[in-house]
């Protein structure tokens, strides 16, 4: 149950941080390099806590 709740709070994080990225006024390039910065962390983070690896 709690890596479930992990997952979960792990997963609305990155939106968040993905939706502030979004509103920030940068160029479109640095939001675009910023969002993939983002997603593999979380995807890395995620499977951390799947016990991947």
């Amino acid at each position: 149950m709690a890596t479930l709740i992990s997952v979960l709070i792990t997963f609305v994080v990155i939106l968040l941080v993905l939706y502030l990225i979004g509103m920030l006024p940068i160029d479109g390039r640095a939001k675009q390099i910023a969002r993939i910065v983002v997603i593999i962390i979380g995807v890395l983070s995620l499977l951390r806590y799947l016990a991947v690896f």
